[in-house]
């Protein structure tokens, strides 16, 4: 069975940091492109980020681009965001997920339960 447990969220001022993780167990996960998903209060999901299944290709949604930084380690199983200059429009519930995502489309896998980030002074 899918695991994909989210950690790291929390209450953050504006230009604050955070870095989110997301543990994963029940599959193969360094065979798996992974993404990074939020999803704001009546808002529809937003793609944020992705990761191919090596590390060698990430991509971003252009409103993060040049402040969050998405990486993995396979040997931990572990997905991460590192998230820099939060601005107050980043509040959101973040999940991680199987496969990749695009600004178009948004990953058709398996999605954690999320970690919630709110920006705010």
């Amino acid at each position: 069975e899918v695991q994909l447990v989210e950690s790291g969220g929390g209450l953050v001022q504006p230009g604050g940091s955070l870095r989110l993780s997301c543990a994963a167990s029940g599959f193969t996960f360094r065979g798996y492109d992974m993404s990074w998903v939020r999803q704001a209060p009546g808002k529809e999901p937003e793609w944020v980020s992705s990761i191919l299944s090596d590390g060698s290709i990430t991509q971003y949604t252009d409103s993060v681009k040049g402040r969050f930084t998405v990486s993995r380690d396979n040997a931990k199983n572990t997905l991460y965001l590192q998230m820099s200059n939060l601005k107050p429009e980043d509040t959101a519930l973040y999940h991680c997920a199987t496969g990749l995502g695009s600004d178009y489309t948004i990953p058709a896998g398996s999605w954690g339960q999320g970690t919630q980030v709110t920006v705010s002074s």
